[in-house]
């Protein structure tokens, strides 16, 4: 009796678009008992909902073998394979080329629980826990991604993420940051990379002015004294250029329940679940186009 269908199901058209990239049975051996199709669809349902591996339904293949299939499929690097080939279609799609010119960096501190494994205490956003350090095209999807605590700033952080990113992406020229790479950060990029930098940041609070005193009337008896400002309240100050596309992305990871703290144990996997939800989601475009 066939089940009823999840939201967070692939249609027809939807598994068009990873058919050709997910890895088919061998001749010989023993036979695969569930399709890729369901495979992925408890995978999609457990990145939705954020559920544990052995609370899945039971309409879904047996846990173990859910999780031996994303845990192989993480170590083939598949999920970031067909993250890849997923974006460069929805780049066509939208009259771009393949291969990004520029790119934007940014990070996300997550609060961990306490299921263990890596972690630190970011004090500049008052968060312990893990950093999501991910590069962006200009449309907001994702060209790579690394996790790790939350303790290591983010120009620190730069070899760690960039690490061999020129040889995939050697179109790109130009990466748009924060404030929180100057320095260290930036030069890195430059010296290493050969990208231009821009650090896209908002304007300066004033932090005093001079006041005049005396009579005003009398410009001789007027004289000036340098007086501090009060702190100014933390508002929203408008939205910066470039920048609004990472965090766009950040709040798409939002939408996956599993992404809203870090659960995974490994930063691999944390990963793997950022490259799983953004797949879902492209093909969820690239099917409605």
């Amino acid at each position: 009796m066939a089940r009823r269908a999840y939201p967070t199901d692939l249609s027809d058209a939807e598994f068009d678009c990873f058919a050709p990239h997910l890895p088919t049975p061998k001749p010989c051996g023993r036979p695969w008992v569930h399709t890729r199709r369901e495979l992925l669809d408890a995978v999609f349902y457990v990145v939705r909902t954020g559920c544990q591996w052995r609370l899945l339904p039971h309409e879904f293949p047996p846990w173990r073998t859910v999780y031996h299939y994303f845990r192989r499929w993480r170590l083939d690097g598949l999920w970031e394979r067909l993250n890849a080939a997923l974006r460069e279609r929805v780049r066509v799609g939208v009259g771009r080329d393949p291969q990004p010119s520029a790119a934007i960096l940014d990070s996300q501190s997550v609060k961990t629980t306490s299921v263990g494994g890596v972690r630190g205490y970011d004090g500049a956003k008052k968060v312990g826990g893990r950093k999501r350090h991910v590069l962006f095209d200009t449309q907001g999807l994702v060209l790579t991604a690394k996790v790790h605590a939350a303790d290591l700033q983010d120009r620190a952080a730069v070899p760690l993420v960039l690490d061999g990113v020129g040889a995939r992406f050697p179109r790109i020229g130009h990466v748009w940051v924060d404030q929180g790479y100057t320095g260290a950060g930036k030069e890195w990029i430059e010296a290493q990379l050969g990208w231009t930098v821009e650090v896209v940041r908002h304007p300066p609070h004033p932090r005093g002015e001079w006041v005049p005193h005396g009579d005003l009337d009398d410009l001789r008896t007027v004289w000036f004294t340098w007086e501090r400002l009060p702190p100014a309240p933390k508002v929203f100050r408008g939205v910066l250029p470039r920048r609004w596309v990472a965090e766009r992305s950040f709040s798409w990871f939002g939408q996956a329940r599993r992404l809203s703290k870090e659960y995974e144990r490994l930063c691999e996997t944390s990963e793997t679940m950022i490259y799983a939800a953004m797949t879902r989601l492209m093909a969820r475009r690239l099917a409605r186009s």
